[in-house]
């Protein structure tokens, strides 16, 4: 048998990169740092002049999935900035979200049947948080009526154990096990263009749980300032959303960091690749 030590080593393929599979949860400090959201709430109003120039979208619609233990009005202000932008923005209308009780996945189809067939187009899906897996989900099973997926903050990848707000997830939904199969197909992205916006400071998930693998050419990922609550009303992570909404579906790109917006952002993809969304 050879010595070990003069073994070549075994290159690695994607599947071997991390994912945050052995990821831990953010640590005390990042925790503490949460108790900034509400200066990215004051922020988002001393900015709201400077985003208001951004160009106005085309009007289509969005539907919005707020995260584990909140309601439809805690995406209000999200809302109301795509509203300003020209969007038909609408929430969940499935109450609290405490996670895929049942009844909850049909009410988040039929939502989406309804919206499409109200205004006859695709729709786009933003989800906050756990919202982002209800979101990736849906667009997975009715690609044809979804336009493109953008998540904040949700830990897609990774271990459910690599968040702060595991224990609380468990208790209120009711689930005590890993479903070690149904994980392997959330960490699947859908067959859309898909954005995960996240924070490095982001003190419920780690933020290694919300990276898409850079195989995929029709997903990316744009890491801001943010902290995990605030990440909804987060001036930078509005901004990225109204860029991400304003893409040509039948033409999409990545998110352009460079110029003056490498101060603000920086992605964790390879680099950017057009892709014919027929």
């Amino acid at each position: 048998m050879s010595s070990p030590a003069r073994r070549k080593p075994t290159p690695k393929t994607p599947a071997d990169e991390d994912t945050g599979l052995h990821t831990v949860p953010p640590g005390l400090w990042l925790m503490m740092l949460e108790a900034r959201a509400p200066w990215e709430a004051i922020a988002l109003a001393a900015v709201s002049p400077w985003l208001s120039r951004m160009p106005s979208g085309d009007g289509h619609t969005v539907l919005v999935f707020p995260g584990l233990g909140a309601a439809d009005v805690s995406t209000v202000a999200l809302r109301r900035f795509l509203k300003q932008h020209g969007y038909q923005a609408h929430g969940w209308k499935q109450g609290t979200n405490l996670g895929p009780r049942d009844g909850v996945l049909e009410g988040c189809r039929e939502r989406i049947r309804e919206l499409h067939k109200q205004h006859g187009q695709p729709i786009s899906l933003i989800g906050w948080s756990l919202g982002g897996i209800y979101a990736r989900e849906m667009a997975k099973e009715m690609p044809d009526l979804v336009r493109c997926v953008i998540t904040l903050g949700t830990p897609f990848t990774g271990h459910p154990t690599a968040t702060n707000a595991w224990r609380f997830y468990k208790m209120v939904s009711g689930t005590h096990e890993h479903d070690e199969e149904l994980l392997a197909e959330v960490r699947k992205p859908p067959p859309v263009p898909t954005t995960s916006i996240y924070s490095k400071t982001d003190g419920i998930v780690a933020w290694q749980c919300s990276i898409n693998p850079p195989q995929h050419a029709h997903t990316e990922n744009i890491e801001v300032h943010a902290s995990h609550i605030g990440m909804g009303m987060n001036p930078l992570a509005m901004y990225a959303i109204a860029d991400r909404l304003r893409q040509d579906p039948a033409r999409w790109k990545r998110f352009d960091a460079q110029g003056a917006r490498r101060w603000f952002f920086k992605v964790a993809h390879q680099p950017e690749v057009v892709t014919q969304w027929y």
